[in-house]
């Protein structure tokens, strides 16, 4: 078995007294002192600094590049300017989900891509499976570090340590060869919290540099570390679907209500499209929704969710909200009998707890 991986963060997550647990091989903090309640609240009304290190990269280039992703995501780009980012799923030619990507645009025969940790290696291969024509892939996982700063007060720290207008960077936006406090770096304006926030990426060597001066910057706005266990939270509260619980390769986009990302009129045929097609036509037996627990139980993946006695689904992913101060989850339910269910059941181990229905997502930033 292979040793877990440090990113090259992990001496401040140590100093910083991190938790450190290994999670997909990686030696990453779940979290800090402060505790994940705080982090949430840390995120959500001032900034924290998270290690994503662990996400992987991929290069893709060459004449045919737009057509080779075009034929691999559901996604359509082909109305993606240079500097602008676009979210997509990655299908097996059933409709499952091999991953759910980003996609940034440098030039119309280069573009970077960002793949979930976990799905690193098995995205790599995939993509080289379905590779054709003049296109080029390189796996540059290994290359970069990458931090995550996030919250409302994140643009005020990072603009501190670069000339780039980030103001002028609209959401889902990147600028490559970006000097942060002297450290090339790709800034783009993304994140996984439902908060405005930053992604920085950088080459290993300057990783070090990089954290120490956005962590001196942030002192100013107490800014605080965080780890795996907020970011889970916050991405719940916030309704953003993570691969093995609201995507898989059993589970479709359309499935997670992810239709807007799902161009099922495209042109140029796609992986999956045809099943995808299928499934819209046909109906959906299990779609996504929302819970907010009305009874004090923790709904955590995999618990069966009834409505009148009858199983009518499962949940995909659970917590405490504390931004909300309620239990929340997602669930996968028979989408005719939850439209016509005012009230559902959790089945927490051996007794049930009342649920509503309610919309997504559960939290949205002003």
């Amino acid at each position: 078995m292979d040793e877990p991986k440090k990113t090259p963060f992990y001496d401040k997550h140590v100093a910083l007294n991190g938790k450190i647990i290994d999670y997909h091989g990686w030696l990453l903090p779940v979290q800090f002192p402060q505790g994940l309640v705080e982090e949430v609240h840390d995120t959500r009304k001032r900034a924290t600094i998270f290690d994503v290190s662990h996400m992987g990269e991929v290069t893709v280039e060459g004449k045919e590049a737009e057509a080779y992703l075009q034929k691999i995501l559901t996604n359509d780009i082909s109305k993606l300017k240079d500097g602008a980012i676009i979210y997509s799923p990655v299908c097996y030619p059933d409709g499952g989900v091999v991953d759910d990507i980003l996609v940034y645009r440098i030039n119309s025969e280069k573009y970077f891509l960002v793949v979930n940790a976990a799905n690193a290696d098995k995205d790599y291969k995939w993509f080289e499976e379905n590779v054709f024509g003049d296109v080029r892939l390189q796996n540059r996982s290994a290359d970069y570090a990458q931090i995550a700063l996030q919250g409302p007060d994140s643009k005020e720290i990072l603009q501190e340590l670069t000339a780039a207008d980030l103001d002028g960077m609209k959401f889902y936006r990147f600028q490559p060869d970006v000097s942060v406090a002297g450290v090339n770096s790709i800034v783009s304006r993304t994140g996984y919290t439902g908060e405005d926030g930053f992604e920085v990426y950088c080459k290993n060597d300057g990783a070090s540099a990089l954290w120490d001066a956005v962590w001196e910057a942030g002192q100013k706005k107490d800014l605080r570390p965080a780890g795996l266990g907020s970011r889970d939270v916050l991405r719940l509260e916030a309704s953003l679907p993570l691969y093995g619980h609201e995507l898989s390769k059993d589970l479709t986009p359309l499935q997670a209500g992810l239709d807007r990302f799902v161009a099922l009129d495209k042109t140029v045929p796609f992986n999956g499209q045809e099943a995808l097609q299928k499934q819209k036509q046909e109906g959906i037996n299990r779609k996504l929704f929302g819970l907010e627990m009305l009874e004090r139980g923790v709904p955590r993946e995999g618990y069966p969710v009834k409505a009148d006695q009858e199983e009518i689904g499962w949940v995909s992913s659970g917590s405490y909200s504390p931004t909300l101060d309620k239990f929340i989850a997602m669930a996968f339910l028979d989408p005719e009998v939850a439209r016509q269910s005012e009230e559902v059941h959790v089945l927490i181990r051996t007794r049930s707890y009342r649920a509503k229905i309610t919309k997504m997502p559960f939290y949205r930033r002003d």
